[in-house]
């Protein structure tokens, strides 16, 4: 269980710190070509759905949670390649599928926040107003896309670098909360051997 924890952790911290530097990469530089984005996105999507495939293919516990991360690796990859082969058709549509794709993370990061609320955490609610802002983000661009090409590069790069940002500070409070925890039961644990 725990060597599943610390690859989870090593693979959630992975795409956060991707989802950063790409994010700040289409701040930084908001001119380039809408199919050069386009194509740098479906890159992106496609290695980041391998990742998740081939993360489930090679780990021997089959779970809930890597059965879900199998699913979205899936999607990741066939959005992926769909941008890479029809970049021109897919310009209008980049800001509505990265909302789609944020509004996903956001979810989850307030399944993550409800899941910290029930191992006891006192500011699990910072990873939920986080995983809210996250959905409200998504949902910016899902039903207010902008007609500049630059102005929804750096709102895509923004929402980003703030999506990573939020899943790397929610991620080590749950790993925080399971250490605590484990510390806590090996602590009885050993109170209890000491006992007998």
């Amino acid at each position: 269980m725990v060597r599943f924890i610390k690859e989870l952790k090593a693979n959630y911290m992975a795409s956060a710190i991707l989802c950063v530097i790409f994010g700040l990469v289409l701040i930084i530089w908001p001119g380039t070509t809408a199919q050069i984005v386009c194509r740098m996105l479906g890159g992106v999507l496609l290695i980041y759905g391998i990742i998740q495939i081939a993360v489930y293919l090679f780990n021997r516990e089959r779970t809930v949670l890597s059965q879900g991360m199998l699913v979205l690796g899936i999607v990741f990859a066939v959005i992926g390649a769909w941008i890479l082969l029809k970049p021109d058709t897919i310009i209008k549509a980049v800001p509505v599928i990265i909302g789609v794709l944020i509004v996903i993370h956001g979810m989850h990061n307030i399944v993550q926040a409800v899941a910290l609320q029930k191992d006891g955490y006192e500011k699990w609610w910072l990873a939920f107003i986080f995983g809210c802002l996250t959905v409200a983000a998504g949902g910016i661009l899902i039903y207010n896309p902008f007609e500049a090409v630059e102005t929804v590069v750096r709102l895509i790069g923004a929402f980003l670098v703030y999506d990573g940002g939020s899943d790397i500070w929610i991620l080590s409070r749950v790993v925080k909360v399971k250490r605590d925890k484990e510390r806590i039961i090996d602590a009885e644990f050993v109170d209890i051997e000491d006992a007998d």
